[in-house]
This record gives structure tokens, C-alpha cells and sequence, in this order.
């Protein structure tokens, strides 16, 4: 099922009388078959801006919507497919790496025989299918990256909110990994790319810009 999320004209702000804007009226756009570039510099906004739209933080002003409707906190977000691929990869280290994507899957509802096939799948998409049986802190920080990679697209999700996920790879798998996101787009899913990398980003069909939490939309 292919999904649209917005964000429309969002203010998100912290601070005890969030008198700080992080984010500034801005919209966005997340739709089925595309993939939005986020970029800017560091403190610019990007992961606020993914963290919003995965339902994890709620705008001051403006709104965030699912298909038209509202979107609630986190869970009902999860529950609607959106896959957050955080920028710090959230692994838990004394787990394997087939074991952080095979707890995911099962949390998700997976059967455990489906999620074992789902996992090796997925790993294999990375180029990690050797690793698989690794403890995540005995990998490289690369081979950390791609494993959170391949738990994300394994969960199959109708939205992908990726955050810096080529931060740490060398050209020929951040390419894998371009490649790889435009194969969710291809199958029908709303991709959302935080980058700073501007050759990653000129690869996305669209772009939006943050400067000081403001954004300026450039679509190609």
C-alpha cells in the first residue's frame, strides 16, 4: 500500500517555554515512486525534521499528515509503515547482526521463520551475508551502518525516513545504498534522504533545502 506523508508548514520547538525554533514553518513532502533529498548543514534541522515526520516529535504549529489524516505519536506511525533509519544506527551491540533485523521483524509482527528469511535477504542486499553471525560491536562502524540499513528495508515499510545512512561509507557502497533506497522508491514507497553529501543528494528527484530551520524546496 503506497502512502503520502506532509509536512505543512511545521514549527517545532524545545526549550522549557519552547521559545527555541528548530524548524521553522516548513513543508515537506514524503510521496509513493519518489525520493526527497534533505539537506543542509549540521544543526540545520534535517533529523528534526525526520524525527517529526516519523511521529516522534509534534510540531508547535502546523501539522503533520498521513494520506490526509493526521499523524499521531510514534506508534501509530510504526503501525502505518513508516521506517525510521536513525543517523546513529541504533544496533544493540551485544546482538548479532542477523539478530538486531530478526528482533525488529518479530516486534513487528513477523513470524520467526519469515523474519530468518526476511534477515538474510537483507543482509545479502548490503553485501553482509558473511557478517550475519557478528556481534554488531565486533563490525566496523561501515559494516554497523549497512546492518541498520538492511534492518530497515527489511521491515518493508510503505514510507523509508533515512537519516546521513552513507555518513560512513566509502563510494562504492554508498552507491550500493543509493541504489538500494531507489529500489524502495521503485516499489511503490515515499523515501525521505537527510544528507550532506551533495552528489547523494543530486541522485533523489527532489530536494529540500534547510538554512537556520528554513527551508527552500528545488524540484528536478
Amino acid at each position: 500500500m503506497s502512502r503520502t506523508l506532509l509536512a505543512d508548514r511545521i514549527t517545532v520547538t524545545y526549550g522549557r517555554d519552547r521559545e527555541f525554533a528548530v524548524l521553522r514553518e516548513v513543508s515537506a513532502a514524503a510521496t509513493p515512486g519518489r525520493i526527497l533529498a534533505v539537506t543542509g548543514a549540521s544543526g540545520a534541522g534535517k533529523t528534526t525534521l525526520l524525527w517529526a515526520l516519523a511521529g516522534l516529535l509534534q510540531p508547535a504549529e502546523g501539522r503533520v499528515t498521513l494520506d490526509g489524516g493526521p499523524l499521531g505519536d510514534r506508534d501509530q506511525a510504526v503501525a502505518a509503515g513508516v521506517v525510521l533509519m536513525p543517523q546513529h544506527n541504533g544496533l544493540a551491540p551485544t546482538l548479532t547482526a542477523e539478530e538486531n533485523i530478526q528482533v525488529a521483524l518479530i516486534s513487528a509482527g513477523m513470524r520467526a521463520a519469515d523474519a530468518r528469511r526476511a534477515t538474510a535477504e537483507a543482509l545479502d542486499r548490503v553485501g553482509l551475508s558473511g557478517q550475519a553471525e557478528q556481534l554488531v560491536e565486533e563490525l566496523s562502524g561501515g559494516q554497523q551502518q549497512r546492518t541498520a540499513i538492511a534492518r530497515g528495508l527489511a521491515l518493508r515499510g510503505t514510507v523509508l525516513l533515512a537519516d546521513e545512512v552513507t555518513s560512513e561509507l566509502d563510494a562504492a557502497n554508498r552507491q550500493l545504498v543509493l541504489n538500494l533506497l531507489r529500489a524502495e522508491a521503485d516499489r511503490g514507497a515515499a523515501v525521505v534522504f537527510a544528507t550532506h553529501d551533495p552528489q547523494a543528494a543530486a541522485a533523489c528527484d527532489d530536494e529540500l533545502h534547510l538554512v537556520d530551520g528554513h527551508a527552500t524546496a528545488e524540484a528536478r
